[in-house]
């Protein structure tokens, strides 16, 4: 069954810098080698001080393994220096319909 995964991190209103983002999707290389089970990714500003990862995933053994894997590698460098932060808000849900043309 195929989820959602929302991951939200609290930024000031008028910023509209992604370095961080930036530095993690370079390591990832997610464009050039898509993670298993990946469907579409997402990231932008909502406007109101959060800016939203948005993902689709055939499953959610797809998205843990990416995310103790790949993700948890690319996301070292960060932790070992203290940037960066965890996530204010993140949750999943199963997808009742999807399109995927």
């Amino acid at each position: 069954m195929a989820i959602l995964m929302i991951q939200e991190f609290e930024v000031e209103e008028d910023d509209r810098s992604t370095p961080n983002y930036d530095s993690v999707s370079e390591r990832l290389n997610a464009e050039a080698d898509p993670p298993a089970g990946l469907i579409v990714h997402t990231a932008g500003f909502t406007g109101t001080g959060v800016f939203r990862i948005a993902d689709v995933w055939e499953s959610e053994a797809d998205w843990e393994r990416f995310r103790d894997g790949r993700l948890a590698e690319a996301l070292q460098p960060m932790r070992e220096s203290g940037e960066g932060a965890p996530p204010s808000a993140e949750y999943s849900y199963e997808l009742h319909h999807l399109i995927d043309p």
